[in-house]
């Protein structure tokens, strides 16, 4: 062969190429070629995904990348526009020293000379050329941008500076030939100027898609990218369908003057050789005090802990942790157990929260004396080498939670410590998934909305579900697949792009530490809000040896430790929340209620009713339940709790299960379960059963299979005894490893569900004990979030918590405790910013309390505070306890505020005021008065709170409804509500339901056939939701459709992903109705008689269809009232009732 691919684009040119590497490798091979390369424009992304294809097909894979070169210094930011902003160029790396020279580049485009692109300059090509062979790219290198000016002196002279750069032979002048006449004229040129310079040529196709069929597919790409549709005119396309990756013969086709250009890319292919190097650990070094090496010192740290966590043990437990060292130092792995150790004891020391540990880490014995995880791995049976096995070199994966607002900290103190060019965070790519690529391509392709949306809700929602699966699994889809040519063309055009990267974003909690700086080991890149990450994702970077740490921000944490803190400062009560008792009755029976809100992983309707059959009796309970509820494992919920309360109905196919199964009630659970039948019935090594494990989980048949025999009947050649040999008939094995095959793949990882019990009970505790506390750091966590808050403070109602207005002597930045109560956050009011909040609080430590609205404004003078903020605290109620109505001070704020400007005006000229000349006690004759308007009417108040807070406080118009509303819905608005860590909602899409509310907004909109239609916003005690109602409910429906007015809508669900439900109305009741009951209580049968007379008489006064009962207590009787005694049930009724009998005594149901 004497061609190879040497400009090449794909997927990794994000949204300019559709090239996906495994077809790209495919294509190569399948044309003969023996070599190819990856030149993706500015980024590495795709380097190794594309090293690993390539030399798994046998094709020797050339790393390079289509830099973008500044035309000065790549720190000028605008001197030209346009084009001239950058040049492009080819580089390739020769050897090793060129791979990481180009990573360097590489990096510094992004780190230094990012300006529209990552931008690099001459300056950076001549410290880093070694080792680079670099070609003259497209139209849009310098020298053919010179030539399509006619400037071919400035052209000789750019390609003689890069042959400089580079060296001779290793600066190549680049033919291409896409039938663009532009490129005629380049070409010919560049023939001439080849002979005169004596640089060499080289042939290249600007590939950016893999087939030629798929230029369609990949115009489609470049509108997602431009935001264009197929029909527009003026919009960036390739024109000619030349892009594709081409045959040898194709290209000397092309160039029958140059074969030499053509042969050259072999050449040039021979010469690049890079191997990188996989699985060899790249640790940084951890100092250590002096006197000690590394080994002696975690040696000292696990021995000093081991003391302090097992002060009874009487060796055995001393004999385990050696036994985990000395793997852990055969391994490597001495220094990573101190990097982990040292910034989770800065953590701690610091008051910054961690979490008791998260993963297969818990079930490490030094993780626990290190006190990098708070789980008793002895106590909970959890194993070491689920979590480091010998057999299996692998990094270990330590994942710490910390506090949700001090996670960054941490990554500051590992910043500072190792050296900021050494720490980096890491990218992940978002990819075209197959609804999303569904409706991009509709978009484009100027397609109806709601036709798209319709073809894309018929995808399952199932994780990684793709287009091809959807068609399987969905009979009407393919069917229309088959049958109309619009949905085939649609499909298949997404079929090609589905699973392309769409963007970078950065890892949420992923952080690499090198050992010395990342561009040495790693191309370096920048995020969007400028933070630098790597260009390689996370697999890719434990592949590469490197430390990766997850430093994940878990807010549940951020809530307890609010709550503690609220614990000793409203009770003086240090609670040390790790040494609560974990077997403490009252806080698991209150688990088993179900009333589980705010209680972390066990707050979803489906776990409350599985918390409730349940009702767990200790840790062990929770942490199976944890496991369990999960798609797959809820089959075996039934039988765990018939065993729990039956321990009869257990059998245990051989006596040696016992042991293990009996935590769980004879069911296998957890991974770790699994891996100790197959030690103690097979007699595998541990290491050994962690591999079968993964396999296993992983659905690797041929392992399955294979081990299936050794399992049985033992394998002596690999030192395994098997069932039989431990007395274990062939049937009994059979059936166990059927039941653990079966179960493997949903198993859960028992080290982790155990660290997320600890969290959960420890929620549930302070819940139980510290109710208000508990539920005030709760809102403060959701303070964002006014769906959360709403849910939250219903919660708090129920529980008979009372939830107070701001207040501006008492408020704080969160929510806090006052009395039994808890006071509403002054921060969570709209338009008053945190420091205004912070300028008021040290206003009034320092002064004591305002005392009025007055003496708020002139004390406040010189802060940020300005008229929007006041007439929001007056709107909110913050100002309540300052004497005086919200109408009054909204009367007179204003003028309070000018008066206030004036005199300070006045002050600055040196003039003296009035005021100024009277004593202290005279100073409140000259304030201005409140005047005498009374207050706001209750409706009007409402919607001043919820205008500035997003939610009510001191009632809400649906309250004297709550009864009814909770009756007849069978959703509430908070379940259309997506949840923002699982992007997941409570409805399902087209689920039917029943939502009750207030009809908050109504917005008209005629259709195309002059139709009226509806879109309402209702709203109910947590939240609002949008309703759609089409025009022929409208019709049936219009004279209920009015603002204000309270009604049951029934309907269907319309869930879309990234966004929150809507409602498709088919139906609609007004609250008025629906008939009620009201009930009257009288203590005993007198007192109801010597009533009688006057209640009858009040009642008929009444008209409605609501129905009356009589209820006695004494003794008990009740009494329903006929038909023609029914009434309205309105709040006047109920008033004047509950005056004469005591409100305690008339309930509305």
């Amino acid at each position: 062969m004497a061609f190879a691919h040497l400009h090449v684009h794909t997927e990794y040119s994000l949204l300019d190429g559709s090239n996906k590497i495994k077809e790209y490798v495919k294509r190569v091979k399948e044309l003969g070629m023996d070599s190819a390369a990856i030149t993706d424009h500015g980024v590495m992304y795709g380097v190794i995904d594309f090293y690993r294809a390539a030399k798994e097909a046998g094709i020797k894979p050339i790393i390079g990348c289509e830099v973008y070169v500044a035309p000065n210094s790549r720190f000028d930011k605008e001197l030209t526009g346009g084009d001239d902003r950058y040049y492009h160029l080819v580089l390739l790396a020769e050897n090793n020293t060129g791979y990481a020279n180009l990573m360097k580049i590489v990096s510094k485009g992004f780190t230094e000379g990012y300006y529209y692109k990552p931008r690099v300059d001459m300056e950076v090509l001549n410290r880093y050329h070694e080792g680079i062979i670099a070609l003259s790219a497209c139209l849009a290198g310098e020298v053919a941008r010179y030539i399509q000016k006619g400037l071919i002196d400035e052209a000789k002279k750019a390609a003689l500076k890069y042959q400089d750069c580079f060296g001779k032979r290793n600066y190549y002048l680049e033919l291409q030939d896409h039938g663009i006449p532009n490129q005629r004229t380049v070409n010919t040129a560049l023939l001439s100027m080849s002979k005169e310079l004596d640089i060499p040529l080289v042939a290249t196709n600007d590939v950016h898609y893999t087939y030629r069929e798929d230029e369609k597919p990949h115009d489609i790409l470049l509108c997602i990218q431009t935001a264009k549709k197929l029909a527009d005119e003026d919009r960036m396309r390739y024109e000619g369908g030349q892009y594709y990756v081409k045959s040898e013969e194709e290209m000397k086709g092309l160039f029958p003057y140059a074969w030499e250009a053509v042969e050259n890319t072999q050449d040039i292919a021979d010469r690049c050789n890079v191997d990188i190097e996989f699985g060899v650990t790249k640790l940084p070094h951890f100092e250590v005090p002096a006197g000690y090496d590394s080994w002696s010192y975690l040696n000292k740290l696990c021995s000093d802990g081991l003391k302090e966590r097992y002060p009874e043990d009487d060796g055995t437990l001393k004999e385990r942790l050696d036994y985990e060292l000395d793997i852990i130092r055969r391994m490597g792995y001495v220094d990573y157990f101190l990097i982990v150790w040292d910034f989770i004891n800065y953590a701690k020391s610091n008051d910054i929260m961690v979490g008791p540990g998260r993963g297969s880490a818990a079930g490490s014995i030094v993780s626990y004396c290190l006190k990098i995880t708070n789980i008793d791995p002895i106590k909970y049976n959890l194993l070491f080498e689920r979590f480091l096995n010998p057999e299996r070199v692998s990094m270990p994966d330590i994942d710490i939670d910390f506090c949700f607002e001090r996670r960054q900290e941490v990554i500051d103190y590992v910043g500072k410590k190792y050296g900021a060019e050494k720490v980096v965070q890491i990218v992940t790519f978002g990819t075209m998934a197959a609804k999303g690529v569904i409706r991009d391509v509709g978009r484009v392709m100027d397609l109806p909305y709601s036709y798209v949306d319709g073809i894309a809700k018929m995808i399952p929602n199932e994780l990684n579900v793709t287009i091809d699966r959807a068609l399987q699994a969905n009979p009407e889809l393919r069917k229309l697949y088959e049958t109309d040519e619009q949905v085939k063309v649609l499909i298949d055009m997404s079929k090609r792009l589905e699973g392309l990267p769409r963007h970078t974003s950065m890892h949420a909690a992923g952080v690499v530490i090198c050992p010395d700086s990342a561009d040495e080991y790693v191309p370096l890149s920048r995020g969007s809000d400028g933070c630098i990450t790597t260009q390689f994702t996370m697999t890719t970077l434990e592949e590469l040896g490197l430390l990766k740490m997850d430093f994940l921000g878990l807010r549940t944490l951020t809530v307890i430790q609010n709550a503690v803190n609220l614990i000793k400062k409203d009770k003086n009560i240090g609670l040390d929340i790790d040494a609560v008792d974990f077997n403490d009755k009252a806080v698991l029976d209150s688990i088993g209620t179900g009333r589980t809100d705010g209680v972390f992983q066990l707050e979803s309707g489906g776990m409350k009713n599985f918390m409730k059959e349940l009702k767990p009796r200790n840790l062990e309970d929770i942490i199976a339940g944890i496991s369990l509820y999960r798609p797959g494992p809820m089959d075996f919920i039934p039988r765990y709790i018939k065993g729990k309360n039956n321990a009869a109905s257990i059998s245990y196919l051989c006596p040696q299960l016992q042991p293990i199964l009996e935590p769980t009630y004879g069911c296998i659970v957890y991974q770790e379960q699994v891996m100790q039948i197959v030690r103690d019935l097979g007699g595998y090594t541990m290491g050994r059963s962690d591999l079968v494990r993964r396999a296993m989980s992983k659905k690797k048949q041929s392992v399955m299979e294979k081990e299936r025999a050794n399992f049985i009947y033992g394998n002596e050649e690999e030192g395994v005894p098997g069932c039989v040999r431990n007395g274990i008939s062939e049937q009994v094995a059979g059936t166990i490893y059927e039941e653990m095959m079966d179960f493997a793949k949903y198993a859960f990882n028992k080290s982790h569900a155990a660290c997320y019990a600890v969290v959960s009970y420890q929620t549930a505790y302070l819940k139980y004990y510290y109710p208000v506390e508990f539920m005030a750091a709760l809102l403060t966590s959701v303070i964002d979030n006014p769906g959360k808050v709403s849910e939250y403070i219903l919660t708090c109602r129920s529980m008979g918590i009372k939830i107070l207005p701001p207040d501006i002597n008492e408020g704080e930045a969160g929510f806090s405790v006052s009395g039994g109560s808890i006071r509403y956050a002054l921060t969570a009011i709209k338009g008053v910013g945190r420091p205004v909040i912070d300028e008021v609080t040290r206003e009034r430590t320092a002064r004591g309390p305002f005392l009025s609205l007055q003496d708020f404004v002139t004390r406040m003078a010189d802060s940020e505070v300005n008229k929007r903020t006041v007439e929001n605290f007056i709107k909110s109620g913050t100002f309540d306890g300052l004497g005086g109505t919200r109408k009054q001070f909204m009367s007179v704020f204003v003028q309070m505020m000018d008066s206030q400007q004036h005199n300070k005006k006045n002050n600055l000229a040196g003039q003296m005021s009035l005021f100024d000349l009277v004593s202290e006690e005279e100073k409140s004759d000259f304030e201005i008065r409140l005047p005498d308007v009374g207050e706001y009417s209750k409706e009007l108040l409402l919607g001043f709170e919820k205008e500035v807070l997003g939610i009510y406080i001191s009632g809400h118009p649906l309250e004297e409804y709550e009864q009814t509303w909770r009756k007849h819905i069978t959703r509430t608005t908070a379940d259309f509500m997506m949840d923002e860590e699982t992007g997941e909602m409570n409805v399902r899409d087209q689920e039917r339901v029943t939502v009750g509310g207030m009809i908050a907004e109504k917005k008209i909109k005629y259709t195309k056939n002059d139709k009226i239609m509806a879109f309402l916003t209702l709203e109910d005690l947590v939240g609002s939701i949008e309703v759609l109602v089409f025009p022929k409910v409208y019709e049936q429906e219009s004279a209920k459709l009015t603002e204000e007015n309270k009604v049951f809508v029934k309907g269907r669900v319309s869930a879309e992903e990234d966004r929150d439900g809507k409602l498709i109305c088919e139906s609609i009741q007004a609250f008025d109705d629906i008939r009620k009951t009201l009930w009257i209580k009288f203590p005993t049968k007198p007192e109801y008689e010597a009533a009688e007379k006057q209640l009858l008489e009040i009642l008929a006064e009444s008209d409605g269809n609501d129905g009356v009962v009589i209820y006695v207590e004494n003794p008990k009787a009740k009494k329903a009232l006929p038909p023609n005694r029914s009434v309205r049930a309105d709040q006047a009724l109920i008033a004047r009732l509950g005056e004469l009998y005591g409100e305690g005594n008339i309930k509305l149901v």
